[in-house]
């Protein structure tokens, strides 16, 4: 079972999450936003990130109940199969597993996807399919990447 994820975060000198995205292969979704200090994001982050931010009420999520939600989450789309993570950011690994206090599962195994995984056409097809998404949200982000997912 693969699951896409994609993360918003402050900057990419010490990246901080904003929010994280998981789409899996089976049509289940996953958004989450947490608390973060605008002070610390770039100016792009400040332009685009943020105004995406906000329109899902059931998104926001404390720090502290992070991890719970999104190894709940995984563990209803997962059913008795391992999840693979697939990332196309070592940044969206990295706050992932920052995300699960770094104690990741056993049945969780990181997939890091290579530039060549992503069908460029694809991604940009996604988006025009469905304007209604915005490159650089998490969860539309993550929902491109498994929709243009063609390994070579």
């Amino acid at each position: 079972m693969r699951v896409f994820i994609d993360t918003e975060f402050t900057d990419l000198a010490k990246p901080e999450l904003i929010s994280l995205g998981l789409a899996a292969e089976t049509g289940e979704e996953c958004y989450i936003e947490v608390l973060f200090e605008a002070r610390r994001c770039t100016d792009f982050v400040r332009n685009v990130v943020i105004p995406l931010l906000g329109k899902d009420p059931d998104a926001f999520c404390p720090r502290n109940d992070l991890r719970l939600r999104i190894l709940e989450w995984l563990g209803i789309v997962k059913g008795s199969d391992p999840i693979q993570i697939c990332y196309d950011s070592p940044h969206d690994w990295d706050l992932f597993n920052r995300a699960l206090d770094g104690q990741v599962p056993g049945w969780i195994e990181p997939m890091p996807l290579k530039s060549s995984d992503i069908n460029e056409l694809l991604l940009y097809s996604y988006f025009r399919r469905h304007p209604d998404e915005s490159e650089h949200h998490a969860l539309s982000d993550a929902k491109a990447n498994l929709y243009a997912y063609r390994p070579r």
